[in-house]
């Protein structure tokens, strides 16, 4: 069912700080940062050969990503995001055997553009996954 590995998300306080960290530092190639208000964060992506690293700054107080970093003080690993061929089929097929979506179960569009959904994770070793229609 699961494509390949989409991106790692990092949670981080100041995105600018990071960028520059993995630009400057590691010679990474780092976009531009990116309001996400329906997803309530700000997004930078670091290509690499073979995936992206996201990072996701709080847009506001009720981003879910200021709540993160309020258990996690120094940031880190926030979920895992992998493609699917097909979002709907995914997402019947994980239900029908236990999974939780989180939200309504509805696709939502992500940074890229896409349907994503977001899978509980104490369904998935304790993290949380994002799938992605490719």
């Amino acid at each position: 069912m699961i494509g390949r590995l989409n991106h790692v998300a990092i949670a981080v306080r100041d995105i600018s700080a990071a960028a520059a960290l993995y630009r400057d530092t590691l010679g990474a190639d780092v976009s531009a940062a990116v309001p996400q208000h329906e997803h309530g964060v700000t997004t930078v992506f670091v290509t690499l050969p073979n995936t992206k690293i996201e990072f996701l700054e709080p847009l506001g107080a009720d981003s879910p990503i200021a709540k993160f970093l309020e258990r996690n003080p120094d940031g880190g690993i926030h979920h895992i995001c992998y493609e699917v061929d097909d979002i709907i089929v995914a997402r019947d097929q994980l239900k029908a055997a236990g999974a939780r979506v989180l939200g309504s179960g509805e696709p939502k569009t992500g940074a890229h553009g896409k349907p994503v959904l977001f899978l509980h994770p104490k369904d998935f070793n304790g993290t949380l996954v994002e799938l992605e229609q490719a």
